[in-house]
Formats: C-alpha cells, structure tokens, sequence
C-alpha cells in the first residue's frame, strides 16, 4: 500500500491489472451472528435515513448490493421506493430471489453496457463501502452520476483514514486488515471529487456509521496474520464480542467513528 502525502488517500500499488479483481472475488462471509445482524440492520436504516422519506424517491440503485441487505433495511424507510441491485457476483441473483430488491443487474457499474442499460433511471445510488473495493473510484462516480437522473442523490459510505483509529493504526495498516480493499479515502478528498464532478453536498456525517469492529479489531491489525486462519465454530456472543459493541453508541458520535457517510445531489436539468 503507498499513500499520497498530498491528500493522504492510500492506494494498493500496483493498481490491479484489468479483469476481475480482488474486492470481487472476495469470499462469502458467514452469517452474522444475532448481534453483528441487529448492529448492521441499525446502520443500514440509518444510512436510508441520510435521505429523507419525505423526498419520496422512486428508484434506488444499490451498487456492491451482495446479498440484498441494505436495500431489505432500507426499504423500512422508504416503503415506496424500487430498490435495484447491482454486483458483480450471483449474490446479487440470490438477493433478487429472497425479494431483497425489484431488478439484479450483474456487472460493474463502469461497463459501457451497463451504463448504457441504466442511464439515467435512478433517483438515488448508494456505494456503501463499495468505491474502496473498486481499481478507479473516480471512474466509479462519474458512472453513478451516468446513472442518476438530474437532481439524483448519491450516497457514499467509506472507510474513514483520518479517524482517531486511521491515524493511531496508520491507513496502510488499516488497508492490510482486509486484502480486498484497494482504497482508503479521506472525507475530504471525496468531497472535492464530488464538487469537482458539479455536486452539491447535501450533507456528510460521522455519527452514524460507526462499526463495531475498530476497539476489539486493533490488535489483530497490528500483528502479522497467520498464513491459514481456520474459522472458528459460531458460538454465543462472548465478553470481548459484547464489549466490542458495547461502546459503539459513544464511539460513533465522536472522531473515533471510523467511518464517514457523504450525501450528494447532482446538478438539476436546465431549465
């Protein structure tokens, strides 16, 4: 991992050869346990909260969907809104069958077909810890942008390296924690490529995008992994499990969130 010391965005160097890439090949991780579904349920209608139900948007594009789980949450918020998935993965066909969104597009959002499907269908498109698992994240915005009607939203939820974790961890180190991400972003370098590409920022938040995860998490991201982790059998929620969750009510409100949230409007069409 390298970073600029310009704005501090930490990057996989070399970037991954063209074709399928490591955030997509990324395996299936394992049923949440009662905790970590309640905990990500929690975050997920938060982040549909960031738009108002009183817009009452008519169609949603959840980029990086996997299995469907934001937008089944999301839809407690606005039960009138169409929720599309898209994923480069069968999960987004899995999510399509289990009737967690309306349309499953498979795919990257940067494909000139796909583009090209779904120009200008959206009101809303959501990357929720998408644009960090995606080679160009530049490209990946001007095609969410593609895709939004004028006046759309956009919503962005990444990783955050200036947290009081980012700076304590370093982002490097952070980035190694999961090999399938490629990117770290700082809040503010996404806000000037947003402003840059003629958005408006609606509003960007710390608060509630807090995960679990951080406390509990550093120790293992500060030592070499082994090479083979067996997984361990699912059992009861233990004490460090409990204690991990426990302060993420304080933690979220303050810069030890490690995450940010970033809504976006595009421009309106002219009149």
């Amino acid at each position: 991992m390298d970073e600029c010391r310009t704005c501090a965005h930490v990057f996989r160097n070399p970037r991954p050869a063209p074709g399928p890439h490591p955030g997509e090949e990324a395996p299936e991780a394992p049923a949440p346990g009662r905790l970590g579904a309640r905990a990500s349920a929690r975050r997920h209608r938060a982040a549909a909260r960031a738009l108002s139900p009183a817009l009452e948007p008519e169609s949603w594009l959840d980029v990086g969907t996997g299995h469907g789980r934001f937008p089944e949450a999301a839809r407690e918020i606005h039960p009138y809104t169409s929720f599309d998935g898209l994923d480069p993965t069968p999960r987004v066909h899995r999510a399509r069958a289990a009737g967690r969104i309306e349309e499953a597009h498979r795919g990257h959002l940067t494909d000139p077909a796909v583009l090209a499907r779904l120009r200008s269908r959206y009101d809303v498109v959501s990357m929720l810890h998408h644009l960090e698992r995606t080679p160009d994240p530049r490209a990946e915005l001007r095609a969410a942008l593609t895709v939004l009607r004028p006046g759309g939203h956009l919503l962005v939820e990444a990783a955050d390296p200036d947290s009081v974790f980012g700076r304590l961890l370093g982002g490097r180190r952070i980035a190694h924690g999961d090999p399938y991400r490629l990117h770290l972003l700082p809040r503010a370098a996404l806000l000037a490529e947003l402003r840059a590409l003629g958005c408006t920022i609606v509003a960007t938040d710390r608060r509630e995008t807090h995960r679990p995860g951080a406390p509990a998490g550093a120790p293992a991201l500060t030592l070499p992994a082994p090479a083979t982790a067996p997984r361990a059998p699912r059992t009861a929620p233990t004490a460090a499990t409990a204690a991990d969750h426990a302060p993420t009510p304080l933690l979220r409100r303050t810069r030890f969130a490690h995450d940010y949230r970033v809504l976006a409007r595009t421009p309106p069409s002219p009149a």
